[in-house]
């Protein structure tokens, strides 16, 4: 295995650039941080073109057989290459993969949410509650930012996460179309579980663009009993696939 000791090195610098949502647009590559996400991408068929790896001896048969390349790198690199405060000294740059041929039965569509926790969490709670796929409109956070990465512990891997415009995603959907908002809605409850629907959730500050739920067949909210003003989206997100899912 090639061992790299300069964080110099060209191929280190073009990796790092993968930190900005600008050269992954560029390169149609990412880059992964940490042993459960490398090993999630490993299993999931994600093409990794390249694995950087402080301990070699740590790389499982998985990881190996489904990465390109493997390089040994210093701890140095590994902290250059790190948007964490503990780096765990294992890296992989993949290949973006191309999403067609999408199930619409279940959707889950994401108006501007631009916090990368909320939508990482999001996808792992869409990912477990079975949901078919994941959309997010423009000015969504990119979910291949580190941070939506790790909180989605590997289900972006899992389930279909694409852009589109909310016009063409209501066209393709096949159920009934659902808003969040706290204003002409009716308590989440009072809709019966479907087997086919979307579910539109919206900006943390804004909630879901009026010209959306102007287009929704109903609107929902999630009564608040404390003094709470306002429910987390992901949390929202996560009550209201469990009730709608069939």
């Amino acid at each position: 295995m090639e061992r790299i000791e300069s964080v110099n090195n060209l191929k280190i610098k073009q990796i790092a650039k993968l930190h900005t949502r600008k050269e992954r647009k560029k390169s149609n590559q990412f880059l992964i941080e940490g042993f459960h996400l490398v090993e999630e991408a490993a299993k999931s068929n994600i093409d990794i073109e390249m694995i950087l790896t402080v301990n070699p001896e740590k790389l499982n048969e998985v990881i190996v057989e489904n990465s390109k390349e493997q390089f040994e790198i210093t701890f140095k690199i590994a902290e250059k290459l790190s948007q964490t405060e503990a780096p765990q000294g294992i890296y992989a740059v993949c290949n973006m993969p191309e999403v067609s041929n999408i199930e619409m039965n279940k959707v889950l569509y994401l108006d501007r949410i631009q916090d990368p926790g909320n939508v990482g969490t999001i996808i792992r709670t869409a990912d477990a509650a079975g949901m078919d796929a994941v959309i997010i409109a423009k000015g969504t956070v990119d979910i291949y930012n580190d941070k939506v990465l790790r909180a989605s512990q590997g289900s972006v891997f899992h389930i279909p996460v694409v852009e589109m415009d909310f016009a063409e995603a209501k066209d393709l959907v096949k159920g009934k179309v659902y808003g969040t908002s706290l204003d002409n809605a009716v308590d989440y409850k009072s809709i019966e579980a479907n087997e086919q629907f979307m579910l539109v959730l919206g900006n943390e500050g804004q909630g879901v663009d009026e010209a959306i739920l102007a287009q929704t067949d109903e609107n929902l909210y999630v009564p608040i009993h404390g003094k709470a003003e306002s429910l987390n989206v992901a949390v929202c997100a996560g009550i209201l696939m469990y009730h709608l899912i069939k």
